[in-house]
């Protein structure tokens, strides 16, 4: 395709993704004292007595002026499938942390992510989510969770699902696998090393660890690609379209995956972009709940 006619089409995709109104939650709850440390939860639109758990990270490349509220239409969608669903906030790159270099000298761009807050809300988020879970959507089936998350929020899951193999030294290390189903990754930036390479979202890796100073020392706490073999059944969902994370990520963190001896599922859907795998108007999205529904039910 043409490159204007592949900028067009991501536009027009983004735009339709954006384009619906937002959807308030069933109930909400907080894992700690920040403002951004909050689960809102959406009952499932069926009357089954109990439903599986998705907990949805969102994306925005671990920047503040994406919140959860972009996804809260995906979330309804997804609780109108038949699934309780978590919609996690965390903490993110904001205009009071100072822009960091990428490598290079000449040139700096909006930060992403807090190091390490962002990774403390992750932990705390899914440390907690059982029990507030159980108290604000009685519905909800915590012996039945599924991780998933969008772009940035890919990496999120995919990290969080690997705590129990962080370096030892680690803060958020477990001693065991989470209790999950499995993880169905959408878009994720999911290999650090590959996505600053590619400058993935203006160099939001990078910015992630705060700095091109601090990236080689602090990636093996953060990179999924380096967090393998997990254990976890994990399907990474990813259009080959893709002008914001290139396909070329995913597929690098399966590789790598291969490496380690573990068998990631790759599900490549042709002439999509990035934002469609959370549009409920289209038809990715029923792509994505039925990843998730093969883990879940």
């Amino acid at each position: 395709m043409p490159e204007d006619a592949s900028a067009a089409r991501a536009a027009a995709e983004e735009e339709s993704a954006f384009s619906h109104p937002p959807v308030d939650p069933d109930a909400s709850a907080p894992y700690g004292d920040h403002p951004d440390q909050v689960i809102d939860f959406y009952a499932p639109r069926t009357d089954a007595a109990s439903a599986p758990l998705v907990v949805l990270l969102h994306g925005g490349a671990w920047r503040a002026r994406y919140d959860r509220r972009h996804i809260t239409p995906f979330a309804d969608f997804l609780a109108r499938r038949g699934f309780a669903v978590a919609n996690v906030e965390y903490r993110r790159g904001g205009p009071d942390i100072p822009a960091q270099s990428t490598g290079d000298d000449t040139a700096s761009v909006p930060p992403a992510g807090r190091w390490p807050e962002t990774f403390d809300d992750i932990a705390a988020a899914l440390d907690a989510l059982p029990e507030l879970a159980r108290e604000a959507l009685p519905s909800a089936d915590a012996r039945r969770i599924v991780l998933t998350g969008h772009s940035a929020g890919g990496h999120l899951a995919l990290w969080a699902a690997a705590r129990h193999v962080l370096p030892a030294d680690s803060p958020w290390r477990t001693d065991r696998p989470a209790p999950l189903r499995g993880v169905v990754a959408l878009a994720p930036i999911a290999d650090l090393g590959m996505a600053a390479k590619l400058e993935v979202c203006d160099g939001a890796a990078v910015q992630l660890l705060g700095g091109q100073d601090s990236f080689a020392e602090r990636v093996p706490h953060a990179d999924p690609a380096l967090l393998l073999p997990t254990g976890i059944a994990t399907t990474l969902v990813q259009g080959r379209a893709d002008r914001d994370v290139p396909y070329e990520v995913a597929e690098s963190y399966a590789d790598a995956a291969a490496r380690s001896g573990e068998v990631v599922g790759v599900t490549l859907l042709e002439d999509v972009g990035h934002f469609p795998l959370i549009d409920p108007a289209a038809d990715a999205a029923a792509v994505v709940a039925e990843e998730i529904a093969q883990l879940a039910f």
